[in-house]
């Protein structure tokens, strides 16, 4: 794709092969990433391609200062119904960025920008889900063409702390009601256990056997029943474990595994991702979130990251530990000669989230609506007895 300068080389990979070769320099450049999430991992971006990507449409821009790998922006093309450049990792990634070195930004983003943009000669850049100071923000910075911003999801994040000092910042009150079910959690002796990764597939397995479980008749997110979503967590997750980047738990109580959970991991924030609970806790009213932020800001905090992200969503059960809103951004870039495409997709985009807002808001039987057809759905891709 061209040189700007000696040494400095943008080139574009749409080898699946060859991605998977990037391995070890993707997640040596990760390190060097202060804002990558952990899923911008090669681990979780490799599954995910394995399991969702399509053939020819792999569209990887690298870039490399004297053969080092210094930024790299991991997109697949799709039409929908317009020809799209978009992150790897899909609907199923709570956060999505591009890398960048942090010892070379000025050159990486240059490069990265003139690389993308040969790329997208004729398509828009759509970049979902881009947290605040992300890398992909310097490169919007420095995009020379049409560009438009949009707001996406709220995510809730906590400060990485032991949870004694997490209840600290709750009203007194409601302090004293977390003390009490961590106290009750203690008493029925729920133990917590770091899984190996010899172990993973079996324990993935019970994670997402409760997780169907716990959701069953209040409108599972039916992704998470199917057999491509477990193959991805599965591969993604095993990896993770045995590279540091993710923590797999179970938690038992008299041998049985009556909780699970996966927590995602980068330099700066560990993110609790997917859990299953058996739906008996919640009967005897084991505070299930309570159990498992414990676990989650504890192992945060001890290892040095800064932010336990509670991801997506501003679900009730999250929103009583007064954790921090942060608003993450569609970022959508095209060459000057596509702003009538941008421009479209732009008004599409922003009507569609308008539209689903305005339902949330005005009628709210539709979120029962809504669980009900997941269930229904989720009844076709449910297991037989």
């Amino acid at each position: 794709m061209g040189r700007a300068r000696a040494g400095l080389e943008a080139t574009l990979c749409r080898d699946p092969r060859a991605f998977a070769l990037l391995r070890s320099e993707w997640d040596a450049l990760q390190r060097r990433c202060s804002s990558a999430t952990p899923f911008q991992s090669h681990a979780w971006l490799e599954s995910w391609w394995l399991s969702y990507g399509g053939r020819g449409r792999l569209r990887v821009v690298l870039v490399r200062l004297d053969g080092r790998l210094i930024a790299a922006a991991p997109l697949m093309l799709v039409h929908r119904p317009l020809p799209l450049l978009v992150l790897l990792g899909g609907p199923i990634s709570d956060y999505g960025d591009v890398l960048v070195d942090d010892g070379h930004q000025g050159c990486a983003v240059a490069a990265l920008e003139r690389g993308l943009r040969r790329a997208a000669r004729h398509a828009v850049v759509d970049l979902r889900e881009v947290r605040p100071g992300a890398a992909a923000e310097r490169l919007y910075e420095s995009w020379r063409g049409g560009k438009r911003r949009l707001p996406d999801s709220v995510c809730l994040e906590l400060p990485a702390a032991p949870m004694d000092e997490l209840v600290q910042r709750l009203a007194a009150k409601p302090a004293q009601r977390v003390r009490a079910k961590l106290r009750r959690i203690d008493a029925l002796r729920i133990e917590g256990r770091a899984v190996p990764e010899a172990e993973v597939p079996d324990a993935i397995g019970h994670l997402l056997r409760l997780h169907e479980l716990q959701w069953r008749g209040r409108g599972v997110t039916v992704e998470h029943l199917r057999p491509r979503f477990a193959e991805h967590l599965l591969r993604a997750t095993r990896r993770m474990v045995r590279d540091g980047d993710a923590a797999l738990t179970e938690y038992r109580r008299d041998g049985e595994v009556v909780a699970a959970s996966v927590a995602l991991h980068s330099s700066a924030l560990t993110g609790g991702y997917l859990y299953g609970a058996h739906p008996g806790l919640r009967e005897e009213k084991v505070d299930v979130t309570a159990m498992l932020l414990r676990q989650e800001a504890e192992l945060a905090a001890r290892t040095g990251r800064r932010v336990v992200s509670m991801l997506r969503g501003r679900e009730p059960y999250k929103s009583h530990w007064r954790p921090e809103a942060v608003g993450n951004q569609r970022l959508l870039m095209a060459p000057a000669a596509l702003e009538p495409v941008l421009r479209l997709h732009t008004a599409r985009a922003a009507w569609r989230d308008r539209a689903a807002g305005a339902v949330a808001a005005r009628l709210p039987a539709a979120q029962e609506w809504r669980a009900r057809v997941n269930d229904l759905r989720a009844s076709l891709h449910r297991p037989g007895p």
